[in-house]
């Protein structure tokens, strides 16, 4: 406990230079399979290593020159369009607020607000919190040029020394405990890979599904807006919500007519119906063990804490909180607290 209390103390004090170092960690700790199997074909790890990470960030960068240019249009006309979005849809909305206001009554209607508002003051802060911690200080240059340049050399080093770091780890455990505590992070190890690789592809196909559903639709910025909700997705429920609610005032701005509004609904319908009855079970399943309201749960309280670095901790920490309760519970079963005096001696 007295060393997860320094660890954190220091987290926050180092919390503004984290990212690069958290997001290098991550990449190697995903890239680590693939080094394994390179080196069992006879390759040295240092040169498995270079392979690997050369290949990975070279990908990065050609999927981002190919689609930056398309994105950055169409965001830069979504931000420029903003405010007659909200015209529009004010104005497409005003028939029914008017009959919902005759129906109920204006004094009624006048507390109404009062309960969504604390609710939305709450997202607004979060996502604000994370925003801030981001453009802190004036530091966003700073952050991107970190990010860009620290992340491969990290990502190099801790592949490279990746077996000798767990060995090192594993020869400094007690001796009587080591065995439980490799079963621990060997379930903590099962946990984040199969949460994270599935969740991932479970984002990237939603990316796609919607990118493409909404660019044939002919929804404005449909491409940028379809992207953006597949990917937040890893969010369970939220980032399709947010997808959904911008799309819905697009196409009432856009069109103003019932049966594009028809089309955007049942593309996000059919999305979230692949995902939860197919994609979800398949690539992600139960065994992972990570509840979506524990995981909606771990990335907010990441997220105010320690902003996006946050974030990018929260399925992890997550998932070891999660395997540690069910160790903990486990034990607690066959223990004589549970089981009762008389028959702990059994």
């Amino acid at each position: 406990l007295t060393l997860i209390i320094i660890f954190i103390a220091i987290g926050f004090m180092v919390s503004s230079i984290l990212m690069p170092f958290v997001a290098g960690m991550a990449v190697a700790y995903f890239l680590d399979p693939l080094a394994d199997k390179l080196e069992s074909i006879g390759l040295s790890r240092t040169i498995a290593t270079v392979c690997i990470i050369a290949s990975f960030f070279i990908a990065v960068i050609l999927i981002l020159i190919l689609i930056f240019p398309i994105i950055q249009g169409q965001l830069i006309g979504f931000v420029d369009k903003i405010p007659l979005i909200v015209q529009n849809f004010q104005n497409w909305v005003a028939p029914f607020k008017e009959a919902f206001v005759a129906h109920i009554g204006s004094d009624k209607l006048e507390e109404l607000p009062r309960v969504p508002k604390s609710y939305g003051t709450h997202v607004v802060q979060w996502v604000g919190n994370i925003l801030q911690s981001i453009l802190q200080g004036g530091l966003i240059i700073f952050n991107t040029l970190s990010l860009i340049l620290v992340t491969p050399v990290v990502s190099f080093y801790i592949l490279r020394d990746w077996d000798i770091i767990v060995a090192k780890i594993d020869s400094l455990l007690p001796r009587k405990l080591a065995p439980n505590i490799r079963m621990i992070i060997a379930d903590i190890d099962a946990t984040i890979a199969g949460f994270v690789r599935g969740q991932g592809t479970i984002c990237l196909l939603l990316a796609i599904f919607y990118g493409f559903g909404l660019t044939i639709i002919g929804l404005d910025f449909g491409l940028i807006l379809g992207i953006v909700t597949g990917l937040i997705s890893f969010v369970p429920y939220f980032g399709m919500l947010i997808g959904m609610v911008v799309a819905v005032a697009i196409v009432i701005s856009q069109y103003g007519e019932i049966l594009p509004l028809v089309l955007v609904l049942t593309v996000f319908g059919i999305g979230q119906l692949v995902e939860s009855m197919f994609l979800t079970p398949k690539l992600v399943g139960e065994k992972v063990g990570l509840h979506a309201v524990w995981v909606i749960f771990s990335l907010m309280a990441g997220g105010v804490i320690f902003g996006f670095t946050g974030i990018l901790l929260a399925v992890p920490v997550a998932a070891t909180i999660g395997v540690l309760v069910r160790f903990s519970l486990t034990l607690y079963i066959k223990s004589g607290l549970y089981l009762g005096s008389s028959n702990s001696d059994g």
